[in-house]
């Protein structure tokens, strides 16, 4: 990726960010992102993108949260969705209201039981499941 397109990648992100914090969930108190750790999902885009001040407004609405760096951010995603699937919303829920309640109890239970993703799979494991595609 040039300079130049990293720079514009990252001020489209930072504006893309600016939207959510200020027009579409404006009314949020906080807004949880969910990220990998590539560089331009990082607060510097948005003060090489805004003034310092509008920077800070806009960051100061984002709770930044990154995926590990060996692990895909997609798997992840999908675990917890899964987990939350089987744990609060594998069932029939009739209304947004009674949705949101019990996505955001199940969320504060997880969260205070610090659960995480115990991840197993090592290189070791990669290198024995892909060995047969190497070239000798």
């Amino acid at each position: 990726m040039t300079q130049v397109t990293e720079r514009r990648t990252m001020k489209d992100f930072a504006r893309f960010m600016k939207i959510l914090v200020t027009e579409k969930y404006s009314e949020a108190e906080v807004i949880r992102l969910v990220t990998d750790n590539l560089n331009i999902h990082k607060e510097k885009s948005f003060y090489e993108t805004f003034s310092e001040e509008e920077a800070k407004q806009i960051l100061d609405k984002i709770e930044f949260h990154y995926t590990p760096k060996h692990a895909s951010w997609l798997n992840a995603a999908e675990i917890e969705i899964n987990v939350m699937d089987i744990e609060c919303t594998g069932r029939r829920i009739g209304d947004m209201e009674t949705l949101k309640h019990e996505v955001d109890s199940w969320t504060k239970r997880r969260d205070e039981h610090k659960r995480k993703i115990e991840w197993k799979f090592t290189r070791k494991n990669a290198d024995e499941k892909m060995s047969k595609y190497y070239v000798k």
